[in-house]
């Protein structure tokens, strides 16, 4: 409880004073979502970012329904760039103007972690 309390920069120096390398809720989630074979995607929009829970080996076709049914029934394509490659590139309209966001089809299985957008017509 006292080190939710400290400033980040002193979180740090703690945590590596007492040789402790995660912190207890995180681990706790982390193994929560291990145990019960869940990942997170994440949707990205103009004003939000949202993370979605999935069961690990779901497809794009699959996320798509967890995010609104009709995302499912009217599926074209998923655009998917990876977290990290999506920051370097400086966001959203970075990624599509270089053309580094994936088209992936229903059966591509989604990866923790990953930002997905989905493609649709109804």
């Amino acid at each position: 409880m006292e080190i939710a309390q400290l400033p980040a920069e002193d979180v740090e120096v703690f945590m590596s004073e007492y040789g402790i390398t995660e912190l207890g809720l995180r681990r706790v989630i982390r193994l929560s979502y291990d145990l019960l074979g869940l990942l997170s995607f994440f949707t990205v929009g103009p004003d939000e970012v949202r993370a979605w829970t999935i069961h690990r080996g779901s497809t794009a076709y699959e996320a798509a329904g967890e995010i609104h049914t009709d995302l499912q029934k009217g599926f074209i394509r998923a655009e998917v760039i990876l977290y990290d490659e999506l920051i370097a590139l400086g966001g959203l309209n970075e990624a599509k103007a270089k053309g580094r966001l994936r088209l992936e089809g229903k059966e591509y299985i989604v990866h923790d972690g990953e930002i997905v957008h989905i493609r649709f017509n109804v």
